[in-house]
């Protein structure tokens, strides 16, 4: 398994923008498929977007297609989620997760490591 860890995470106001990072050690990155999912208070764990293991295949979910935008950078262990014209209901934490396969998943139980998540509060 990968070690992960969220940052970027904050208190924005709706239209704004946000960059999360999730650096990863332990094992090789590149192996790797990687996601975002986020838990909002009082609902379930969703999904936010997954990219492959090289980059070149992403994956969004319906709410934030065309808003964010998933990258990452494997030379340095790290994936990304540049949020755009974000609203209130973006509000969650924000995990990032890793599997060891080369394609993408959009079911959390598909993925074998999970960081401890960042907090992003959007205000109207």
């Amino acid at each position: 398994q990968v070690q992960l860890v969220e940052s970027g995470g904050g208190s924005v106001q709706a239209g704004g923008s946000l960059r999360l990072s999730c650096a990863a050690s332990g094992r090789t990155f590149s192996g790797y498929a990687t996601g975002w999912f986020r838990q909002a208070p009082g609902k379930e764990r969703e999904f936010v977007a997954a990219i492959n293991w090289s980059g070149m295949t992403t994956y969004y979910a319906d709410s934030v297609k065309g808003r964010f935008t998933i990258s990452r950078d494997n030379a340095k262990n790290t994936m990304y989620l540049q949020m755009n014209s974000l609203k209130p209901e973006d509000t969650a934490v924000y995990y990032c997760a890793a599997r060891q396969y080369a394609f993408v998943a959009s079911v959390g139980d598909d993925y074998d490591s999970w960081g401890q998540g960042t907090q992003v509060t959007v205000s109207s």
